[in-house]
């Protein structure tokens, strides 16, 4: 059953991507291009996510544990360390420079673009990196 509606979810968040020009990298670049052709159509998008997401967590954590699921899986710290400021700036370069970030680039793989597989390899790439570096950490750390 959990394997069923991760695939739903997956094909609406896919579906909702593509209809919404997030898959578009030229569109999300537009968006970044205040001084020249900027497209301000992705403020809605945006927009329009939180306030579903706001009104769907109101709903969804009222209930006592989500359907899947034993327990609600929630974030627990809620302070600002260099790693989450630092990814974030990468994540932020990233999506400027290339137009993809990762909701957008996964359902663009179907579109069989070069750049959209360099981007994904390039994604997986770095998520690779950062974890060898929090192992390589986590051992000298226990070293010392």
């Amino acid at each position: 059953m959990r394997l069923i509606a991760s695939y739903i979810i997956g094909l609406i968040f896919g579906v909702g991507i593509s209809i919404s020009g997030m898959a578009n990298p030229a569109k999300v670049l537009n968006f970044f291009d205040v001084a020249g052709a900027w497209d301000p159509s992705l403020i809605f998008v945006m927009g329009g996510a939180v306030v579903v997401t706001f009104i769907g967590y109101r709903f969804v954590l009222k209930r006592p544990a989500p359907m899947l699921e034993q327990k609600f899986q929630l974030p627990t710290r809620r302070d600002l360390d260099l790693p989450l400021i630092g990814g974030s700036a990468v994540f932020g370069i990233g999506w400027g420079i290339a137009g993809f970030c990762p909701g957008g680039a996964l359902p663009a793989l179907g579109t069989g673009k070069s750049e959209v597989f360099i981007f994904v390899a390039a994604l997986l790439a770095g998520i690779f990196a950062v974890n060898i570096m929090n192992r390589m950490r986590q051992m000298r750390s226990a070293t010392a």
